[in-house]
């Protein structure tokens, strides 16, 4: 065990930094955390007397939530802080906010930022770690952490799964990491959305399937992943409206059909029901929708715990 941590990152920035055995043991501690949230006193001590720095230039629920929730359910003390709130108002750098953050001694930064590449940038002038809370159009890795631990809850597994990853792929960070991620674990993933919509290359660069139309990549899946359509990263209109986009790529009834008899159906949020998934599906017996934002709490936990405490590297050194 010792030997999987020690070589862990200092940050969290997408999934390719780690190895399946890596990615395996997140989810492990991530499942024996779950526990914790079912108690009557939702809390353990492991990060008592720890600082955790949550900066969020983008708005939020779920994730920012999720993060604050989880660290405190692991005794560590937070502070939150929004771009319209800080010095970066003012005109003070990105990374002279950071600076200042590090000289009042946090343990990690947990941050969301517009700019594809902040994360890294940032972990890299950093001495404590610096945990990706989604980046552009790049990378959200807890959010595809928690999607592989719900889909493994589920069926057992994620080696040998078929996942479908529909809608705006172009545009999602939570499709590239989920991309990365699952496909570490072996499983196989296709991808469908508008032309307009899908980014260049992504066979060659991910071994995914990829289809322009849902009916092909949702044929036979285990769990179908359907995707907001992100308005605030487009420049330009990419397809004529609300009500053409639902009857093309949206998943219905109908739709889900082609997937397994128990396939699940997954959604990052927010959902726009009534145009990527169809209001009674959000309800369906197979949503699993809520227990992803339950195992988003467990998956922060545990890579709070892991990248502050650093578990097994004492005995290693």
């Amino acid at each position: 065990m010792s030997d999987i941590v020690r070589t862990f990152p200092k940050d969290l920035i997408d999934l390719d930094q780690f190895s399946p055995e890596q990615l395996t043991h997140i989810l492990d501690t991530a499942e024996n955390f779950k526990e914790v949230s079912e108690r009557e006193i939702k809390k353990v001590p492991t990060l008592r007397g720890k600082l955790v720095v949550i900066f969020f230039h983008e708005n939020s629920t779920r994730t920012r939530l999720s993060f604050e929730v989880a660290a405190k359910r692991l005794s560590a003390d937070t502070v939150a802080l929004s771009a319209s709130g800080s010095s970066l108002s003012k005109g003070e750098s990105l990374l002279d906010t950071a600076r200042n953050i590090e000289a009042m001694h946090p343990d990690a930064l947990v941050i969301r930022h517009g700019a594809s590449g902040t994360p890294g940038f940032l972990g890299r002038r950093l001495s404590f770690p610096v945990l990706n809370a989604g980046d552009g159009a790049h990378a959200h890795p807890t959010q595809a952490l928690l999607d592989m631990l719900t889909l493994r809850e589920v069926k057992g597994r994620l080696d040998g799964l078929r996942i479908a990853i529909i809608g705006d792929i172009a545009h999602s960070r939570v499709a590239r990491s989920n991309m990365i991620g699952l496909s570490k674990m072996g499983a196989r993933v296709a991808v469908a959305g508008p032309p307009s919509m899908m980014a260049v290359e992504l066979a060659e660069t991910y071994g995914v399937e990829v289809y322009n139309r849902p009916e092909p990549a949702i044929e036979g899946a285990d769990g179908v992943m359907m995707l907001r359509i992100q308005l605030e990263r487009q420049t330009g209109a990419l397809f004529p409206g609300n009500r053409e986009y639902a009857l093309v790529y949206g998943l219905s009834r109908e739709r889900l059909k082609l997937a397994k008899e128990d396939a699940v159906i997954l959604h990052p949020g927010p959902v726009n029901q009534g145009v990527e998934l169809s209001p009674e599906l959000y309800e369906d017996r197979r949503s699993v929708i809520l227990p992803q934002v339950t195992n988003g709490v467990a998956v922060r936990m545990a890579l709070l715990y892991l990248l502050i405490e650093r578990p097994g590297q004492a005995e290693a050194a």
